[in-house]
């Protein structure tokens, strides 16, 4: 008879394979190669790349290499496709998104097995989380798809999307970009991985049996070079992609100038945070979710562990323990835990990066991982934060283990990462917790868990993590834009800048213009002015600003990030006063803009629309506020309007008050601090406006004002890493050259060709400014059984 006692003691078990034969057959059935999805068609197959299994190394399929051609009838079969999907009303989009979510559903086993093979995830994590979560997104697209003209009025779809996934949860990403860009309308041509495209090609047989319109999903698989052609091409109108930072550095340079909307969801280095009161057994376990869960091929991954200095020789004993139990192998064995890194070419890349990591001084603590394509759960101790380990995305199961002693401490090592993806907080202290979240500075943050996900809460980082959303309300306005406010016509590029001597004017007093920087005024550092003139001459002098000017005023905005964190009601009643002052001084302005050439009903219009604007963004203040998402699991998920931080903007030559005030009222009523470049002909009306932000208690450094030269001037704020965001109204070229030059710490960009927006209609102002100056923070918090 079997003695039980030692069977529970060492808990050990044999094998519990899961079936993969239809899979087998399916791939057998289409062993001479895929062809490419368009135009709801297969394609024959063209030159063929392998595709292999990671655990084995076998190669079981053959998908064709994507040509400029391929992508080209794709586009033109979107194209073609679009209007008519968008015209059709939101209950017929969501009757489609319905049959897609049920499809999944039936086909639930077959594409875990699938995912499994094709990806190396064990079949627990394709089975439980990745296809349930692919089926909730296409069923809650659906939802707002129903209810689109309801919930986004004055919204049209953007148009044809060129999408671009990743290869570690190649169905669930599908998933995240095509369901939202149906649901708004939109058309789109998606690549899948090169790695892992076959699940993609079984969903575009799953939509071409659920009846999906011809050409309104197309799939081209390929290389690199295939997602470049998507990207890149002209009829393309937005892009969205995931994958690692340095390629969404290319993409946005790419594509700069294009008119192209844009999200980005990229890497990170995310840290999970354990204090003393946590329960240490519960954080353990969230470990090896945050970083072991598909094998650490996970750009939210919590790799990263910070752990209080009195309970970190407890919490590393029971992480080790913990991690010996990990079983390394078979993913298509249901008792697996950790199965195969996706290629080779990644594998190597872990080893190398470990490697470099234990010649600085780290030190490993391993298990055994089969031979092949696996890599063993690692913790590395020992590892300072300029450590390779620290600083690159590893992509893989390796996690760092690093104490701290102070929250603050805490808190400064979280943040010490160019990335802002996700964070994880443990402790039983709520009230800490959410303090820490408030601070972190990352996209998602969750309190005592770890990786979850829903279709109803957005998934998207800050910093070099990428823009956009991803999921809910918010990843629905990434696939929106507003119904067409530009109504004008482009402004001609100002004359160019020169220094002015001997400038004579009729003013009884002179009024010198300085710039306004950290709450003072400032001569430039150029020493110089330049002329502005008016249909009679020269009006005043104002001050020629230069990049050192750039650097002071980006400087004293950084310094002021007290404001973004006064409550809305305080920030509310400075926008009141600051509408108050601009009302007692209301002829004096439109004096000004008269100086300027307008008339004076024009000008008077303009500093009362100006005085209007002071008082919609104060009431905005307090009211711009998050959301609570209804999500799935036993938590409830705040999703919090942030600031973005230091706002650069460059506005537009019309409208030299009303255009200032339209823009850097928004950035300053959600919490920025802002470095203005005001009308490059006729600034002196911002000039003017510092003497009303002195008197109205706006704290130093909140609004800066640097007068001069628009391009020079903003190529320099688009190059500041310090700079979170870019508001240029300009030049076509100048919308291009501010696009590249955001690249270098990827921050938000909003461009658009002068004059094209009148910012004295009702276009000049809306939610729209305000969604654009702040990004949302998903943070998810216990609630319930």
């Amino acid at each position: 008879m079997t003695d039980i006692t030692p069977l529970l003691s060492d808990l050990d078990y044999g094998t519990a394979p899961e079936d993969a034969s239809i899979v087998r057959k399916w791939l057998d059935d289409h062993k001479a190669g895929f062809g490419h999805f368009i135009d709801g068609a297969f394609t024959p197959a063209g030159e063929t790349l392998a595709v292999t299994d990671p655990a084995t190394g076998d190669v079981i399929a053959y998908v064709t290499q994507g040509t400029n051609a391929d992508v080209d009838k794709a586009v033109v079969a979107a194209n073609k496709a679009q209007p008519k999907w968008a015209k059709l009303s939101g209950h017929e989009r969501a009757k489609h998104l319905y049959a897609l979510a049920r499809h999944i559903q039936q086909h639930a086993r077959f594409l875990s097995v699938l995912e499994t093979i094709d990806n190396g995830k064990p079949i627990r994590e394709s089975r439980d989380i990745d296809i349930p979560l692919v089926a909730r997104h296409f069923y809650h697209h659906a939802g707002w798809a129903e209810i689109l003209a309801d919930e986004f009025p004055n919204m049209d779809a953007v148009g044809v999307c060129g999408q671009v996934i990743p290869w570690n949860f190649p169905l669930l990403m599908l998933a995240w970009k095509i369901a939202p860009a149906l649901a708004a309308g939109n058309t789109v041509v998606l690549k899948p991985a090169e790695y892992t495209p076959l699940t993609a090609l079984a969903f575009a047989q799953i939509a071409a049996e659920c009846g999906l319109p011809k050409g309104v999903l197309n799939i081209v698989t390929g290389d690199g070079a295939t997602g470049a052609a998507i990207v890149g091409h002209k009829d393309i109108q937005k892009v969205a992609f995931t994958g690692s930072t340095e390629v969404g550095r290319i993409i946005r340079d790419q594509i700069a100038g294009s008119g192209k909307a844009l999200t980005l969801e990229l890497g990170g280095k995310s840290p999970f945070i354990v204090f003393a009161d946590a329960d240490l057994d519960a954080a353990v376990e969230g470990v090896v979710d945050a970083i072991w869960f598909n094998q650490g091929q996970v750009c939210c991954a919590g790799s990263r562990i910070l752990v209080a200095e009195a309970v970190a020789p407890r919490f590393t004993a029971l992480l080790k323990t913990r991690m010996a139990k990990l079983r390394v192998g078979d993913p298509l064995d249901k008792n697996t835990d950790v199965g195969a890194i996706v290629h080779p070419v990644q594998a190597d890349r872990i080893r190398d990066l470990v490697q470099k990591g234990q010649d600085a001084g780290a030190v490993l603590h391993q298990i055994t991982a089969p031979q092949g394509c696996f890599y063993p759960p690692t913790l590395a101790t020992d590892v300072e934060p300029a450590s390779i380990l620290w600083e690159e995305e590893i992509f893989g199961p390796v996690v760092t283990l690093t104490t701290f002693r102070t929250v603050d401490d805490a808190v400064a090592l979280a943040n010490n990462t160019r990335y802002g993806l996700a964070a994880s907080i443990w402790s039983e202290n709520i009230n800490l917790c959410l303090d820490i979240a408030s601070k972190v500075k990352a996209g998602v943050v969750w309190i005592n868990a770890t990786n979850i996900f829903d279709a109803a809460a957005g998934f998207g980082g800050y910093r070099e993590s990428g823009f956009g959303r991803e999921g809910g309300r918010e990843g629905m306005m990434s696939y929106l834009k507003p119904t067409s406010v530009k109504s004008g016509k482009a402004e001609p590029a100002p004359a160019a800048v020169d220094a002015a001597v001997g400038l004579s004017t009729t003013a009884d007093i002179d009024r010198t213009a300085k710039l306004y920087i950290g709450g003072k005024q400032a001569r430039p550092d150029s020493g110089y002015s330049y002329t502005v003139s008016g249909p009679k001459g020269p009006v005043g002098l104002a001050p020629l600003g230069s990049r050192k000017d750039i650097r002071n005023a980006v400087e004293a905005a950084a310094k002021a990030s007290g404001w973004g964190k006064a409550t809305g009601h305080n920030r509310a009643q400075v926008l009141y006063y600051i509408g108050e002052n601009l009302s007692a001084r209301a002829d004096e302005f439109a004096d000004r803009l008269q100086s300027f050439g307008a008339n004076k009903g024009t000008a008077q219009a303009e500093v009362e629309a100006a005085i209007r604007r002071c008082f919609w963004y104060a009431a905005q203040a307090d009211k711009f506020d998050g959301a609570v998402h209804s999500t799935q699991s036993r938590m409830v998920t705040l999703a919090m309007n942030e600031p973005l931080g230091v706002i650069g903007i460059a506005c537009a030559d019309r409208h030299p008050l009303l255009g200032f005030i339209s823009t850097v009222l928004p950035a300053i009523a959600t919490g920025n601090a802002v470095v203005a470049v005001p009308s490059q002909t006729h600034p002196l009306a911002a000039t003017d406006f510092y003497q009303i932000l002195e008197t109205s208690d706006v704290p130093a450094g909140v609004v800066n004002i640097v007068t001069g030269p628009r391009e020079e001037l903003s190529k320099t704020l688009a190059q500041h890493d310090e700079v979170a965001a870019m508001w240029y109204f300009g030049t076509a070229d100048g919308c291009a050259m501010v696009e590249k030059a955001s690249t270098g710490n990827l921050k938000q960009t909003w461009t658009e060709i002068a004059g094209t927006r009148d910012f004295a209609s009702p276009a000049g102002q809306g939610r729209e400014f305000l969604a654009r100056a702040t990004q949302i923070k998903n943070i998810w918090v216990p609630y319930g059984e």
